[in-house]
């Protein structure tokens, strides 16, 4: 199985180094695929380098607090169950009521930190093909908006003069 990650992401790389070489213009729908399969890779494809650290730590934590609230949650509700089963003795030094407070809490976190994840690996795809689409948007100091009043026999007013 991992045979198969190593190459895939070797083949996606190498993809991505080739077209870069080739072609000056970043494709959009290629930029969200390779995010799609490998988190970070179209942000590789257009460039952005700088972006992957950040990603992946979104990821592992999001990962982290997963794991974290799962086994949380797992602890409390075997407690409260064993609780049940004792004729609702205390467990762990806290009451049924109050074990049965703390599994939804962390079941709660659980689910949020699941739709983080989510989150976090949609706008990795979405910011990927955002920055591909402006690979090659022209942010020169060249653009600028005179405005200028002007006046003639027959007509006055402002012309608007927009320079790119």
């Amino acid at each position: 199985m991992k045979k198969i990650y190593v190459f895939l992401i070797c083949t996606l790389i190498s993809l991505s180094v080739s077209s870069q070489k080739t072609q000056k213009e970043k494709f959009p729908k290629k930029a969200a695929i390779y995010s799609a399969v490998i988190p970070g890779a179209g942000q590789i494809y257009t460039k952005k380098y700088w972006k992957v650290p950040i990603i992946y730590g979104g990821l592992i934590t999001s990962g982290y607090f997963i794991k974290d609230n799962q086994d949380n949650y797992t602890m409390y509700k075997e407690a409260a169950l064993t609780s049940i089963e004792n004729n609702y003795e205390d467990q762990l030094d806290f009451t049924y009521s109050e074990l049965i407070t703390l599994k939804d809490y962390y079941r709660r976190n659980r689910e949020i930190s699941y739709f983080s994840f989510v989150g976090i690996y949609i706008l990795n795809i979405v910011d990927a093909s955002v920055n591909a689409h402006l690979f090659n948007f022209d942010v020169s100091d060249d653009i600028s908006l005179n405005i200028r009043p002007y006046s003639t026999l027959s007509n006055t007013g402002v012309s608007f003069s927009l320079n790119f």
